[in-house]
């Protein structure tokens, strides 16, 4: 039989497995929702330790069923993996939604740079989503918006206090697994309950068959989103190194620099203190956003302290 992990606690996986609808032998146990599906309790195979294998939350496997009513089997094959995340450790994410507040608290730029080239490594797109704009009197929602979507980012300005801007974002989630992070204070958990209203309900089902507490989001976790859609629930962060990063390739996760970097004198030019620089006069002349100029010269400098005492910054914490 076919599925997913959707979480991982103390050496076992609870993979969630769809059914047709004259599916039987799901038993009392089993979570049912709008897909038909059965949550099974599952260990993992010795071999998976023997070949330095490890399961992850997102994996599409194969279990063989050890009891139907009581919903416990083993994993036996662990799917091709379309993409890992190392923090979170998690397989088969489609895309990211990054959550800051637009205010109280006020976004961290550089956090959210921070994240964006996290995710450019490993190839995974973002969407950011700016929250709280209930509060918003002065606008600084759509300013910063406006930041983003000129890097070339989807960008959406919400409320989830009062729902609005839900139905765009479920939209551009709708069929995928994206994992969701933010700060804390940014509202993360009443943004995911409005897009699945069902989240704790469900989540606390699985925490009752697993002796867990309620919804929390110290574990990874999957969370269905619609027919195909999943959420992928991710502990907030406050803090984020840049991942196994040379000081000369950060450039390439400002992708607002490509166009300009034809006038600058040198090839390779840092952007930083060369006399004739095109990413530099771009910033000047307000073609470039001064706080990603900004940042980007914090953490390039940063990658330097780094890589002159021989080492890369890794990620701390998310």
């Amino acid at each position: 039989m076919r599925g997913r992990i959707i979480r991982g606690i103390g050496g076992l996986y609870y993979v969630s497995c769809r059914f047709g609808d004259d599916a039987e032998g799901i038993g009392e146990a089993g979570i049912q929702g709008k897909q038909g599906g059965g949550l099974y309790e599952c260990s993992a195979k010795g071999i998976f330790r023997r070949e330095g294998k490890k399961p992850l939350v997102g994996d599409e496997v194969e279990i063989d069923v050890l009891d139907r009513d009581k919903l416990t089997g083993n994993i036996r094959e662990l799917l091709p993996r379309r993409s890992e995340l190392i923090r979170p450790a998690a397989a088969n994410v489609d895309q990211a939604l990054v959550i800051f507040a637009i205010l109280q608290p006020r976004p961290s730029f550089n956090l959210l740079d921070r994240f964006l080239i996290m995710m450019g490594q490993r190839d995974i797109p973002c969407i950011i989503c700016f929250n709280k704009l209930d509060l918003d009197e002065n606008g600084d929602g759509e300013r910063y918006a406006r930041i983003y979507r000129g890097c070339g980012y989807p960008v959406l300005t919400v409320s989830a206090r009062l729902g609005e801007g839900m139905e765009a974002l479920k939209g551009m989630l709708e069929g995928k697994v994206t994992a969701v992070a933010g700060p804390s204070g940014a509202g993360k958990s009443s943004l995911i309950n409005r897009l699945q209203p069902h989240v704790v309900m469900e989540t606390g089902e699985i925490s009752a068959r697993i002796e867990r507490g309620k919804h929390t989001t110290r574990h990874t976790e999957l969370i269905p989103l619609g027919e195909e859609g999943y959420i992928l629930d991710t502990p907030g962060f406050s803090s984020l190194g840049l991942f196994d990063l040379k000081k000369e390739e950060l450039a390439e996760y400002y992708p607002e620099f490509a166009q300009h970097e034809r006038q600058c004198r040198f090839g390779g030019c840092a952007h930083i203190r060369e006399q004739v620089c095109g990413v530099k006069d771009a910033v000047a002349q307000g073609d470039i956003s001064k706080i990603r100029y900004d940042n980007y010269c914090l953490l390039y400098e940063e990658l330097n302290a780094l890589q002159s005492r021989g080492g890369y910054a890794r990620v701390k914490r998310i």
